[in-house]
């Protein structure tokens, strides 16, 4: 009954902005944390943005452009991302462990959000 749908990617020029957004829905009881990833072709995926012990870390390559939030009430994290550079594009996911109503807790993953930064 727990998904995670990611939103908001597209085709953007460099130096473009993006704002993605990923909604946990379903019978959830608790989030312990929501976090963002990505995966280029032919690539292995990556964390972007990772919250651990309630620190944010970002990947060296994304640090002073992509922004992590989260708005708890809605169960929506988002990632905004400026500047935006060609080796910015790959499928971006969300990632979240949540208890789910009478269960445990268990690791999510979203489908996944194409963006594409053109030159």
């Amino acid at each position: 009954q727990v998904q995670l749908v990611e939103s908001g990617g597209g085709l953007v020029q460099a130096g473009g902005s993006l704002r993605l957004s990923c909604v946990a829905s379903g019978s959830i009881f608790s989030i312990r944390t929501m976090d963002w990833y990505r995966q280029a072709p032919g690539k292995q995926r990556e964390s972007v943005a990772v919250t651990s012990g309630g620190i944010t870390n970002y990947a060296d390559s994304v640090k002073g452009r992509f922004t992590i939030s989260r708005d708890n009430a809605k169960n929506t994290v988002y990632l905004q991302m400026n500047s935006l550079e060609p080796e910015d594009t790959a499928v971006y996911f969300c990632n979240a462990i949540i208890r789910a109503s009478g269960g445990i807790f268990k690791d999510y993953w979203g489908q996944g959000t194409q963006v594409t930064v053109s030159s």
